[in-house]
């Protein structure tokens, strides 16, 4: 899920009666090597997926199933894995996909989402008119959803909305062996693009991009060869330093040892992220999928006063003021 965000939702709107539905294309157990520009019946090339790896394979397999359905679509993966891509592919291939295609929807919109998927209608912003919807939802994240369900940051019944049809997508070290068709295929569109000529990829070079660990999967890749073309002399591929890049981030709290501590520290990770604020429709009561009074009545079983939401709110500030360097 390609977003601002850690989950985000993308709908598609209704297909009108006159638009038929496109088949999902029969798959094999050949190795399909699928890259941009490659052959139009292949809607996979067209979307940029490359890879022939067992994984990957699996992957378009379910998606070509999924497809021409209605049901709702959960994609899990690590960052930088091609949610983004596979949304678009299962969009391509539905009956749906001449219609409108709508990303990123912000987590505090979860109550809302909610009653457009059991209600099938929402009210405008302002208006009072009610607005009958037929919408198919693809929704994509790169965290646990289980876990935050169980601490209580995401709703449970919007979770089992969503978790219709999961698709879990392999990060780049489960599937090395579609490393060097990635390699290929971002010389020569970093090449095309920089106006550069790589005739060749030396067997070292691709021995170490075949070994490094990519943390940031297909997009940290994707960005390591574009610095080594433009960095580039003469006909050969020059990798510079795979482990350059820096990351400072918060440190992490320390452990809970109760599921009350758990609780607790939930609620005050959450506070600082609303910036102390309990109620509305941005709020921690919201965001919690809780009603104001029962996050109060949490709050005062857990201890947590009014001096603990005016330090939130302080470690918010303070946290939105400090200098963060991420390449």
């Amino acid at each position: 899920m390609t977003t601002t965000r850690d989950t985000s939702a993308i709908a598609e709107q209704t297909a009108s009666a006159d638009d038929p539905g496109t088949a999902a294309s029969r798959s094999t157990d050949a190795p399909r090597t699928v890259e941009r520009g490659g052959s139009p019946s292949n809607p996979a090339a067209v979307h940029g997926i490359v890879g022939g790896s067992l994984a990957l394979r699996r992957v378009v397999r379910l998606v070509e199933s999924v497809a021409p359905t209605d049901a709702a679509v959960l994609i899990r993966g690590e960052t930088g894995t091609g949610k983004e891509l596979i949304a678009g592919l299962i969009h391509a291939l539905s009956a749906r996909r001449g219609r409108p295609f709508v990303n990123d929807l912000p987590l505090d919109l979860q109550p809302k989402l909610l009653r457009v998927l059991e209600e099938q209608e929402f009210e405008r912003v302002g208006s009072a008119h009610t607005i009958r919807s037929d919408v198919r939802v693809i929704a994509a994240t790169n965290r646990p959803l289980e876990e935050l369900v169980e601490a209580g940051e995401f709703r449970a019944d919007l979770y089992y909305r969503l978790n219709v049809f999961p698709i879990d997508l392999p990060p780049l070290r489960e599937r090395p062996e579609d490393i060097p068709l990635l390699v290929r295929h971002f010389v020569a569109h970093h090449a095309r693009s920089l106006g550069r000529r790589i005739e060749s990829i030396p067997p070292d070079v691709m021995e170490r991009l075949v070994r490094h660990p990519w943390p940031g999967n297909v997009r940290e890749l994707q960005h390591a060869i574009h610095r080594a073309v433009i960095l580039s002399r003469g006909a050969g591929l020059q990798l510079p330093p795979l482990d350059a890049g820096v990351r400072i981030a918060r440190a992490p709290a320390p452990p809970a040892e109760t599921f009350d501590d758990a609780a607790r520290e939930h609620i005050l990770e959450v506070l600082r992220d609303t910036n102390g604020v309990v109620a509305g429709p941005r709020g921690a009561a919201a965001r919690l999928g809780l009603k104001r009074t029962t996050l109060m009545s949490k709050m005062e079983k857990l201890g947590i006063g009014p001096g603990h939401v005016t330090t939130a709110r302080a470690q918010r500030s303070v946290a939105q003021s400090a200098p963060s360097i991420a390449l």
